[in-house]
């Protein structure tokens, strides 16, 4: 098993305007700086902060399925489609972006966002017609682990659902607490962290050194055989983590980056 840990300063920078809303990116675009450039069908994840109430105009996408997960606050939509929605904390918009269209977005002040893309076969993807779909927080199931909750977001049982190879989740683990997941041979964890601080080991292993990650952080776990990876809190804070699993490869070639 391999576990990395990036720091803010590994990832990408961005922003929209003169600095209306600011962006750390775990993985950016071509030439932003990101030193992960995608994990496998991953394309890229960008956590947007809004210091105050911001449009970004319409502007088109095609191909990408392009997810907007909203952690604080308010974000407004508006489509090609026909869609005019708003999605508020704990809510997601989806796109799939299909043939082609065009969208825009309106942060309230003090939102934060991640945006995130998957990529399916595009060449397939392209022919389809671009839809729409949102999801408001009460509609996710939320499972208990012990103490830990996790909400299931994309995966068995969760309302999302892609054309990627994705399962993602949203973890939360109180204070000294365990969540352990297992992780399939050829796949990887992609885990951003969201709050608070822990070690992330391999389960079942003693002599295993487990990577510490704080606020900010991302994880990247991949393994070649089957394995169980092991999240705990530090004893001290709450450890909240959105983590995502894809395949490390596709049998379709990805966009070249």
């Amino acid at each position: 098993m391999d576990i990395r840990v990036y720091t803010q300063n590994e990832q990408a920078n961005g922003h929209f305007g003169d600095g209306e809303i600011v962006e750390n990116k775990p993985i950016g675009f071509p030439r932003e700086g990101s030193v992960v450039s995608r994990v496998g069908p991953l394309f890229y994840w960008a956590w947007a902060k809004s210091l105050k109430t911001f449009e970004i105009p319409f502007h088109p996408h095609s191909g990408f399925e392009i997810l907007s997960y909203v952690l604080n606050g308010t974000v407004g939509h508006k489509d090609t489609l026909g869609n005019w929605q708003k999605v508020t904390t704990g809510g997601v918009q989806i796109m799939q972006t299909g043939s082609g269209a065009h969208h825009a977005e309106e942060l309230g002040k003090d939102t934060e966002i991640f945006q995130i893309w998957f990529e399916p076969h595009l060449s397939q993807a392209t022919k389809r017609p671009p839809t729409y779909n949102q999801y408001d927080h009460e509609e996710f199931p939320v499972e208990h682990a012990g103490s830990v909750s996790v909400k299931q977001m994309i995966g068995a049982n969760a309302p999302i659902e892609v054309v990627a190879d994705v399962k993602m989740q949203d973890v939360r683990i109180p204070a000294g607490a365990i969540y352990s997941l297992s992780l399939p041979a050829g796949y990887a964890h992609a885990v951003v962290v969201v709050e608070g601080s822990g070690v992330v080991s391999e389960a079942g292993k003693e002599d295993a050194i487990g990577a510490a990650a704080q606020k900010g952080d991302f994880v990247v776990i991949s393994t070649e055989v089957d394995h169980c990876v092991t999240y705990q809190a530090n004893s001290d804070e709450d450890f909240r983590l959105v983590l995502i699993e894809v395949p490390t490869e596709v049998d379709y070639p990805l966009y070249r980056k």
